[in-house]
């Protein structure tokens, strides 16, 4: 997986949803179709047609026959290279490739991949994928795909080289701190069928649900668990929501996911350089489950981006939530996906998030109100792999969250988890001394 936090212009005949995420979508569809696609001022003209002289002198003298797409694509990925990271150059096939990953379902190791500080970076591998169970962790650098090396990469190529047919074997070079040197993780490549949302009870009326991506379906499946979660828990007198490691996901997903818990209110802003760009996304009122008014507490950690950090941000801001853990990653800029008529697309940086209070996201993370460090497991070693061994002594080798959801979370299990059991202890001592302060506007 790449970065998934995008917009779909929805100019394309494939078009990701029937209708525009947010008002306003379509004008800005139009603003960046109309004026980029089909006026060029006199210097651009120029340099244009210094480029078709370049482009017909290779096509007619090179040395040997070159197709004049290949050409064409080529130049447009040196275009895009002269940007920041997380932009890039698509064709035909890879922009189907990106189609079928917003769908929840492909062919992988499930981890999402940025670019950070030039080199290809994991942000989180998603729980329960090969990549979870390999025990890659957010952080690790990625120096050489199948012996290749990653050094000026794209995120695209990739991603491209990361997939391959289901039980086939990719081999990760990975930089961590801890290391010595890169070492290689081997791992079979399965179809990745993405389950978000997790969920536990504890005794005392205290929910626990794991959201572990954004996908297509999120919202809806966190609205059925906590309406679930209503009818065993009574009364209901809390929640854990649990965002750590999870890399993101679908705009309109984390939207949604926060106005579960808030009856008003800004949710998340961006601004770009196109005015069009420059949007806000408010809380909806009215039809509010129970767990609006709950209680709560938000996990996050160095692994947690995106879409996780819009909802902690929104959770934080509008002193909705206590947000406990680590600094979250910091990946809060806006990638506008562009189709182009031949099947193509730009994906282009066009706008930065920024919570209710406008703190910015991209690079500066979210910052937690109270501190938890997580154990840090030994090299080859994830969090949930520790907390299975420990598990183990007691009962069958199973993760906190792969029981029953209506099976209440031991004291043992808590004890393996100090986060989530601080997490806990304030929501069985709750209210907090201390919130972020309320937001104006």
């Amino acid at each position: 997986m790449a970065v998934l936090l995008c917009r779909y212009l929805p100019f394309t005949v494939e078009a990701q949803t029937e209708t525009p995420l947010w008002p306003g979508a379509e004008a800005g569809a139009q603003a960046l179709k109309g004026p980029a696609l089909t006026l060029l001022t006199p210097t651009t003209d120029a340099k244009l047609r210094v480029f078709a002289q370049a482009l017909a002198l290779v096509e007619e003298q090179y040395a040997e026959p070159k197709p004049v797409k290949d050409l064409v694509y080529g130049a447009i990925q040196g275009v895009v290279s002269t940007l920041d990271p997380h932009s890039s150059f698509m064709n035909p096939e890879d922009f189907r490739e990106l189609q079928i990953e917003t769908k929840g379902k492909f062919s992988g190791i499930g981890i999402e991949i940025t670019m950070k500080d030039r080199i290809l970076t994991v942000v989180s591998p998603i729980e329960g994928t090969p990549a979870y169970q390999a025990g890659l962790m957010a952080g690790d650098q990625i120096v050489k795909i199948n012996g290749q090396t990653t050094k000026n990469m794209s995120l695209t190529e990739a991603v491209k080289m990361i997939r391959g047919p289901k039980n086939s074997k990719v081999t990760l070079t990975i930089n961590r701190e801890g290391f010595t040197q890169p070492r290689d993780f081997s791992i079979v490549r399965e179809i990745i069928p993405i389950r978000s949302i997790k969920a536990r009870i504890l005794d005392g009326g205290i929910g626990y649900i794991r959201l572990s991506t954004f996908q297509d379906q999120t919202d809806s499946d966190l609205r059925a668990m906590l309406k679930k979660m209503q009818q065993r828990l009574s009364p209901f007198k809390g929640l854990v929501l649990d965002l750590r490691n999870d890399p993101g996901g679908l705009l309109d997903q984390a939207v949604r996911v926060a106005d579960e818990f808030l009856s008003s209110g800004l949710i998340v802003y961006t601004e770009g350089r196109n005015p069009q760009q420059s949007m806000r996304f408010y809380a909806r009122a009215g039809h509010k489950l129970e767990s609006a008014s709950v209680p709560l507490v938000v996990l996050i950690n160095e692994g947690s981006a995106s879409a996780s950090e819009i909802v902690a941000g929104a959770l934080k801001d509008q002193k909705r939530a206590v947000i406990m853990g680590t600094k979250s990653f910091g990946k809060g800029s806006v990638q506008t996906i562009i189709p182009l008529e031949d099947g193509s697309a730009l994906r282009l940086t066009t706008a930065l998030y920024y919570t209710p209070s406008g703190q910015v996201i991209n690079e500066k993370g979210i910052i937690p109100d109270i501190l938890v460090e997580e154990k840090q497991p030994p090299p080859g070693k994830t969090l949930q792999n520790l907390r299975d061994e420990a598990m183990a002594k007691h009962m069958k080798k199973e993760g906190l969250t792969d029981k029953p959801w209506d099976r209440p979370i031991t004291t043992a299990e808590l004890d393996q988890d100090l986060p989530l059991k601080r997490a806990v202890e304030v929501l069985r001592t709750w209210p907090p001394k201390k919130l972020a302060q309320q937001p104006k506007g």
